[in-house]
């Protein structure tokens, strides 16, 4: 269930409609303009304040590269494998990462971060992480991203904990670092918190990001049936949430909504609709019984209310284990310093979530919190002057913290 979780094509348009949405700034335009502004104003209070302020031009650069989908920052990048301890005398699971780093440089006692994607089919193929994967080591950090191989099919799973926490030994050896800095976007964030409190891996993380994360996956589990966000303090609110989202809840519970001889037809059908191949999805459907395939058409329609109360139910049963992934209440063994970022308006997981996290987080370790307008589920947006510059600070705290490893 993600941050990342792909949304549909946009719809086209007529072509002099086109030709005018072109001629108008787009908000990845207004965001580089406004950031140029930034630079300035930055350059100023250097003058000023007499202030080195290099990590927050280099937060501008970071940033403006992963605005710009045109821009390949040039740095080595890898494909590698570790392995994850299985116990018991069992074989270790291998996991495939990619790991990026300055271009010609040595890893060796360079700063470092393992980067955890979200719910997404494309794992760490997925662009927009390639993007800020290069972005940051193009910044001067070595970074890993591991293959979690449950959130890419779409599941939050407590072995995903093992990956990640396996993936930070695995970057400190190569780094010979006794700690690195752990980066988790959407419902890798979730478990990147999970991760760095878990008593394992915990002494090997110096600090932590969690990008539009989730605090409870339960709570997270019932905004995407109610359209209800349950707040910190206050009543609950309405917000729309992301057509995918139920979608997703059955797809990781699948044996629980249809029956057993029409669970590969309808697990195959919903994999490939939200791989955006709806024409295979549609001819897949038609394996499955007359009830099945009129409750998958529901699902495709996005008709929530239908299967609202099978929906709510899978919930409650599933309470248990989605506690188990939930850094909510879990995070008392958390010592790294804790960064916490989100966007406004996100519908997939709502900045809420983040706001639950602040109070989880011990306050010891807890170092930033940013609820930005500027951001849509990971992804910049629309930002105003302040928004930027609040961005940039929040960045330039993550490029300080990766180099105080040194």
């Amino acid at each position: 269930m993600d941050h990342a979780m792909e949304t549909p094509p946009s719809a086209r348009t007529d072509e002099p409609d086109e030709i005018a949405r072109q001629a108008r700034p787009t908000p990845r335009r207004r965001w580089r303009r406004a950031v140029l502004f930034v630079v300035g104003v930055l350059g100023i209070l250097a003058i000023v304040f007499a202030r080195d302020v290099s990590h927050h031009v280099r937060a501008l650069e970071l940033l403006l590269a992963f605005s710009n989908p045109a821009v390949k920052p040039v740095v080595d990048d890898a494909m590698t494998t570790f392995e994850v301890p299985a116990g018991g005398g069992l074989p270790a699971r291998k996991v495939a990462a990619r790991l990026y780093s300055p271009p010609g440089g040595s890893v060796d006692g360079a700063p470092a971060v393992v980067l955890v994607h979200g719910v997404h089919r494309l794992g760490i193929e997925e662009p927009r992480l390639q993007r800020f994967a290069r972005s940051l080591a193009a910044a001067g950090i070595v970074v890993l991203t591991p293959q979690v191989d449950e959130l890419a099919d779409y599941h939050v799973a407590p072995s995903s904990i093992e990956t990640v926490g396996a993936s930070v030994n695995a970057l400190r050896e190569r780094t010979r670092h006794a700690q690195v800095g752990l980066v988790g976007t959407s419902f890798g964030g979730g478990i990147a918190l999970l991760a760095a409190a878990d008593p394992r891996f915990a002494d090997g993380v110096s600090f932590v990001v969690a990008v539009g994360a989730h605090d409870d996956l339960e709570r997270v589990s019932r905004f995407f049936v109610t359209d209800s966000i349950e707040q910190v303090s206050g009543p609950p609110k309405p917000l729309l949430a992301h057509e995918y989202g139920a979608m997703v809840l059955v797809y990781s519970h699948i044996e629980d909504f249809f029956p057993a001889e029409d669970v590969p037809a309808a697990r195959e059908a919903l994999r490939l609709w939200l791989w955006e191949k709806r024409d295979d999805a549609r001819e897949e459907e038609k394996k499955l019984s007359p009830e099945s395939r009129a409750k998958i058409d529901r699902l495709f329609a996005t008709d929530v209310a239908a299967v609202r109360p099978e929906l709510l139910a899978e919930i409650e049963r599933q309470a248990s284990r989605m506690k188990d992934v939930s850094p909510h209440g879990r995070l008392g063994g958390l010592r790294a310093r804790t960064y916490l970022l989100h966007g406004e308006g996100d519908t997939v997981i709502p900045a809420t979530e983040t706001r639950w996290l602040a109070h989880d987080v011990p306050p010891s370790s807890l170092r930033d919190v940013l609820v930005s307008p500027a951001i849509v589920h990971v992804e910049l947006e629309k930002p105003t002057m302040l928004d930027q510059l609040e961005i940039v600070h929040f960045m330039a705290h993550v490029i300080d913290e990766a180099e105080a490893e040194n």
